[in-house]
């Protein structure tokens, strides 16, 4: 098995800072990928087989995780 060493990152700016997205994977199509999302010191970190839908499930996971911090303060 040939590890893949290649990513791609996306930088979404928002006002509270950086959403910083980093995509492992899903080459060739169909198989399995890996997507860490981390903004400040909160970082989410997913694994599935469809990119996109890997993708919004990460955004997901770090935006519940700003909330639960924002209620914990």
């Amino acid at each position: 098995m040939v590890k893949n060493n290649t990513y791609e990152a996306l930088f979404l700016p928002t006002k509270s800072g950086v959403i910083k997205i980093y995509i492992y994977g899903f080459k060739p199509y169909g198989s399995w990928g890996n997507v860490i999302t981390s903004m400040n010191t909160v970082s989410v970190n997913v694994k599935g087989y469809n990119r996109k839908k890997t993708i919004i499930r990460s955004l997901e996971k770090l935006n519940e995780s700003l909330l639960n911090m924002k209620e914990d303060e």
